[in-house]
């Protein structure tokens, strides 16, 4: 089993390999991956990372693997003002739920994983709902490190760097 040893913003670099995840698979300190091909590779860092998509992953080998953010069920919610969607967006920070939040009219759109139960709360608040599947990539949270950061493998020391 290969050994992932950095992890590498995206570039124009060929990787050999792609890795295909889902939100919680790409937020882990710990866990084994299954590329594509057949090739089981270890993630193994000293603290948890966010991988985004495109990301690289550097292997023991000087192997390069693809992150490819999985399509999820998710919802898009809207609403007729900016100020029933910080109110929606309100609701769903009490609530702790990861939040993608994309920009538009009216405040933009709210997007979270599909769940009958919230989305019957954000109607209830005026909102509107529209299910569909795409990559759930939402915001890292106050205690996050800053923007969507992440840390290279152990003994590498660059530290943390956004995407843009």
């Amino acid at each position: 089993m290969r050994r992932i040893i950095a992890i590498e913003p995206p570039t124009n670099d060929a990787a050999g390999d792609v890795v295909r995840l889902d939100f919680d698979q790409r937020n882990r300190r710990r866990m084994v991956f299954t590329t594509l091909a057949g090739q089981a590779i270890l993630l193994d860092m000293s603290r948890p990372v966010h991988l985004r998509d495109g990301d690289g992953l550097r292997l023991d080998n000087g192997g390069l693997v693809r992150v490819e953010a999985q399509a999820e069920a998710l919802l898009d919610i809207h609403a007729h003002s900016s100020a029933e969607l910080v109110r929606i967006a309100w609701h769903l920070g009490n609530r702790h739920l990861p939040t993608q939040l994309l920009p538009g009219e009216h405040g933009g759109t709210l997007r979270i994983r599909h769940d009958h139960v919230i989305a019957e709360m954000v109607e209830g608040l005026g909102g509107h709902c529209h299910p569909l599947l795409a990559a759930f990539d939402p915001e890292g949270g106050a205690y996050a490190g800053g923007g969507h950061g992440h840390r290279h493998g152990d003994g590498h020391g660059h530290g943390y760097h956004a995407h843009g």
